[in-house]
């Protein structure tokens, strides 16, 4: 194991601080000597090079975590590809060219587990990349994530720049997104199952239910991020997740009983499973010396709260 990278002292820019993960990465750096900076999309445009690197240079950040994205659920990925793809290729280009630029001591990438082959073996391990196919459903994102984990690695070996990657596992927890037109599995689920039972009516899930998914709460992939940032060096990207999968028709019924739902659950076959099952390796990080802390259950008990506070916020501000 690499000298710990020390943190005390440093000054760290959260690059979307204030999407889901960012904001995790700043609750979970304010227990670090540190001082973290953050800078709006209004401020500073990721996708404007002129712009970011005017802004890295005057702040100066010692240690960059990347975790501005544009991200959704099948149906935006689908919708949406020349968005997904150029987006998310521009805004991180931008941001680890403007690191290095500056001089930035350490930074991470924040992938996605959607990088990996549809058919990969299970579980996951991080050396199955490009070994395969894409899921369709969300290759543009997928490709924009490999390009960022690539361009790191390109840093690293010619430029001796201390890049690392992390692929995090479906994530969920406070300040998702509970839009059913883009949103992932468990904050679409939350809403539905929530709607149903204060309407009377049935949930409804996608196509067969058979999938089977993983799933971290978002402040134990935060601590994870921190935990890689200290402990590790190398050019290979790790995997972080809880080495544990789920069927969508069980992960419903959990979510329903969460939710208090007691109504029937329905399926819809004429939308798409997806990948069949997507379950990542975590022997890597867990021989890094980190483990996720918080159950699926809980995670989702304390993600119902946020999602009630949530509606409540907008309907006040609606009123």
């Amino acid at each position: 194991m690499p000298k710990m990278f020390e943190l005390s002292g440093k000054r760290i820019w959260v690059a979307g601080h204030r999407g889901m993960v960012g904001a995790a990465l700043v609750r979970r750096l304010s227990r670090e000597d540190c001082e973290i900076l953050t800078v709006d999309r209004s401020v500073v445009d990721l996708r404007d090079q002129a712009d970011v690197h005017s802004w890295v240079l005057e702040n100066r950040p010692d240690v960059v975590l990347l975790a501005a994205a544009k991200v959704g659920g099948i149906l935006a990925n689908d919708t949406y590809p020349a968005e997904f793809l150029y987006d998310n290729l521009i805004l991180e280009t931008n941001v680890i060219h403007a690191s290095h630029h500056a001089g930035v001591e350490k930074l991470l990438f924040l992938g996605s587990s959607c990088i990996y082959p549809k058919y990969a073996e299970q579980p996951i391990r991080e050396d199955a990349l490009l070994s395969g196919v894409l899921e369709p459903t969300n290759e543009w994102y997928a490709i924009a994530k490999i390009a960022g984990l690539k361009l790191c690695q390109a840093y690293r070996r010619q430029y001796r720049c201390d890049y690392i990657s992390a692929m995090p596992t479906n994530l969920y927890g406070p300040g998702d997104n509970y839009d059913l037109d883009t949103s992932h599995v468990i904050p679409a689920l939350i809403r539905k199952a929530h709607e149903a039972k204060v309407s009377g009516r049935e949930l409804e899930i996608w196509g067969t239910g058979k999938p089977l998914r993983e799933f971290l709460y978002v402040d134990d992939c935060a601590d994870a991020c921190v935990h890689l940032l200290k402990h590790y060096s190398e050019d290979t990207h790790v995997n972080v997740g809880s080495g544990t999968d789920i069927s969508i028709r069980d992960l419903a019924g959990l979510i329903a009983e969460v939710v208090g739902f007691r109504g029937d659950i329905i399926h819809d076959f004429s939308k798409p499973d997806g990948t069949p099952r997507k379950l990542m390796s975590a022997e890597k990080i867990k021989a890094l010396g980190w483990s996720p802390t918080v159950s699926l259950r809980a995670g989702l008990t304390v993600a119902y709260q946020a999602f009630l506070q949530d509606s409540s916020s907008n309907h006040q501000r609606s009123a």
